[in-house]
């Protein structure tokens, strides 16, 4: 297919989809033009409406490989489909004006928009998304979602040797500071040529709204701060949650931990991620009501969860900012030598909190998940972190999405267990296998639970089972157990409130 049709599909898309105006028809195929420098132009006469997306792109990119524009690999491409897409979008100045045009009809009006947006902008590349492995287990918990995350590209060899060899730049500092907007990107820096952002205000200071282009659930947004601060866990963390929450009111907003290993994977960048979405953490039930001293007016509660987690709810946020501040301050210096729990060792502290905020009716309400960050020989990678028998499924930090109950888990497990059911239905050893080996152990404790493994129900059976060791993931992250023992030493720490 010519240059030509291609051009007139994606600018016909973008029409469609209402991130181009129809009167910018010209004006975008120019650029267009311009992108592939081309001077000649003759509209196709075919309809082109209603095409995909993903082709359009893919030929486009065949066709700039083809022209000697860019090399033909992952890197080089995805910072040019990103280009290509600019073409097509309003500035970041009209986006702000129609979000907060919507805002006035409802918050929710004004998310729905942008998320849209972010997605017909090719931002959060639907294509790729929908790679994603995703299914629910039971547990005693609640019905917990599992996710295979396939929609980060793997680097391609061509990408990594020039990366290497890529002068280093300090600009954008991270991938969440607001110099992102309109970057060009570079082999080390995602392209972010069609990122547009909504600005607000938080805690009396600019912060910015986006979306997660990877979202691993429903309109997964970040709020992120203008100013490239690191992450803390305060009383004005519990203030900015709430401040997000009440300008809307339909997304929950939280925070990961400030701390090493129980903390997430940005640490550097002070910002929140929220979204639209209802995680099991939040349909846990209250399993024991406290009353704290001095806040006999806010509900208080133990919730049934593996983490710790301390619910409050009230309808004045501000009583819970107060009440958090304060279990955030005794929480800091609490020791229970008893229930392993250390307020710090050699100088170095390791207890803080994973706080989610979200509306609940009329009340405002949020959860306080404690954590503690220790390590010792038996456990170096932390005590109240998954444990080495897990490690083959999850290795990596429990942060604020698995904290709430969705696990996020690497690429590898995808080729892994489909390689995993061949060996199990032919009755042969993983341990025969460099890739399956780590597996061993587990298939063989999990195998004889069931009475036929077959190529119908292969699949769905270690979906089950990983799912199983997420939760056990989970168990392993909880400061204190949810047993009689465990939830002694956590009224213990209530008691000290």
């Amino acid at each position: 297919m010519s240059l030509n049709q291609n051009i007139k599909k994606l600018v016909q898309y973008g029409i469609e989809t209402g991130i181009l105006p129809a009167c910018e028809k010209i004006y975008a195929t120019n650029l267009l033009l311009d992108l592939f420098h081309e001077d000649e132009y003759q509209e196709p006469e075919e309809d082109c409406g209603g095409a995909d997306l993903e082709e359009i792109l893919g030929a486009l990119l065949d066709e700039a490989v083809k022209r000697g524009i860019i090399e033909d690999s992952i890197g080089y491409r995805d910072l040019f489909d990103t280009k290509i897409m600019n073409c097509l979008l309003p500035r970041p100045a009209q986006v702000q004006a129609e979000f907060f045009e919507k805002y006035k009809e409802s918050p929710a009006a004004a998310t729905e928009y942008f998320y849209k947006f972010s997605q017909d902008s090719d931002y959060i590349r639907r294509y790729r998304i929908k790679k994603d492995k995703k299914w629910k287990v039971e547990s005693p918990y609640g019905e917990i979602d599992i996710t295979i995350n396939l929609s980060k590209p793997e680097k391609d060899p061509k990408a990594i040797a020039a990366a290497l060899n890529a002068r280093q730049s300090a600009y954008p500092r991270c991938q969440l500071c607001a110099e992102n907007e309109g970057y060009a990107g570079r082999l080390n820096h995602p392209a972010r040529e069609n990122h547009r952002i909504i600005p607000i205000t938080i805690n009396g200071s600019r912060w910015g709204l986006q979306y997660s282009p990877y979202v691993y659930y429903n309109e997964h947004c970040i709020a992120f701060n203008f100013e490239h601060i690191p992450m803390k866990i305060d009383r004005s963390a519990f203030v900015k949650l709430f401040d997000f929450v009440k300008l809307f009111p339909h997304y929950f907003l939280g925070s990961n931990a400030d701390l090493p290993i129980v903390g997430g994977s940005i640490l550097s960048h002070d910002h929140f991620q929220g979204g639209n979405y209802t995680f099991a953490m939040a349909k846990a039930p209250v399993e024991r009501q406290v009353t704290i001293p001095g806040y006999e007016d806010v509900e208080a509660g133990i919730v049934k969860w593996p983490l710790s987690v301390l619910r409050i709810r009230c309808e004045d946020e501000k009583r819970l900012i107060d009440l958090a501040s304060h279990v955030l301050e005794i929480w800091r210096g609490y020791t229970d030598e008893a229930a392993f729990v250390y307020a710090e060792t050699g100088g170095v502290p390791h207890n803080t909190i994973t706080p989610i905020a979200r509306k609940a009716g009329n009340l405002f309400e949020l959860d306080l998940t404690l954590r503690n960050n220790i390590t010792t020989e038996e456990h170096p990678l932390g005590v109240y972190h998954p444990h080495a028998q897990y490690h083959h499924i999850k290795k990596e930090n429990i942060g604020l999405i698995e904290v709430m109950g969705l696990a996020v888990l690497p690429a590898r497990l995808k080729g892994e267990m489909e390689l995993l059911a061949e060996y199990i239905l032919e009755g042969r050893d993983p341990a025969e296998h460099e890739a399956l080996e780590k597996h061993a152990a587990w298939v063989k404790d999990f195998l004889p639970r069931y009475e036929a493994v077959t190529e119908d129900n292969v699949t769905e059976i270690l979906q089950e089972e990983i799912g199983q060791v997420f939760v056990k993931v989970l168990e392993d992250a909880g400061v204190y157990k949810c047993t009689p023992k465990g939830r002694e030493a956590f009224m213990r720490f209530i008691e000290a409130l």
